[in-house]
């Protein structure tokens, strides 16, 4: 048994803190993409319940799932701006805030369709797909541009003394 100091000691622990913390992150990450996927999915379904070719083609359903998949694991959990008044509208904001409430619903009508057995007019079934896909690319594009603003800041415990370890000064 090896007999650590203090400092190495609460190194280790937030070493060890933020392994774990963004493991949880990424499993946050995958559901929320797992979900963005199932949402994909419902809509795909409902959309190919129309007897539209196009809707019913493998390569459609995959894009829905793909889409729908990226965007919500992209979109959801962007990283918040540096707190400055600047009376600017945030971009980042306002496109995932449309993207969900685009999305959503659109998964929401096409899950009830699919349990009521329902076929929504031609139409709606344009609206639907067209809500689906504008509000999961809004949120992939608002997690992609949020992620090259923002830069995400890096928050580890820093042990009490010097770092004589140099594997511990990263």
């Amino acid at each position: 048994m090896r007999i650590m100091s203090r400092p190495k000691q609460r190194a280790v622990i937030a070493r060890e803190l933020m392994m774990v913390s963004r493991a949880a992150h990424v499993l946050q990450r995958t559901g929320l993409a797992m979900a963005g996927s199932m949402a994909g999915t419902f809509v795909a379904a409902q959309l190919a319940k129309g007897h539209v070719a196009v809707f019913g083609t493998l390569a459609f359903i995959a894009t829905t799932i793909v889409v729908g998949a990226v965007g919500f694991y992209l979109g959801i959990d962007v990283p918040k701006p540096a707190m400055r008044g600047t009376g600017r509208i945030d971009t980042v904001e306002l496109l995932t805030a449309a993207g969900i409430f685009l999305a959503a619903p659109a998964a929401l009508v096409s899950v009830y369709g699919i349990i009521f057995d329902e076929i929504p007019p031609r139409a709606w079934e344009f609206v639907i797909g067209s809500w689906w896909f504008g509000g999961a690319v809004m949120l992939a594009t608002a997690g992609l541009v949020g992620r090259q603003q923002r830069p995400t800041q890096k928050i580890a415990a820093m042990p009490a003394g010097p770092i004589r370890d140099q594997r511990l000064r990263r």
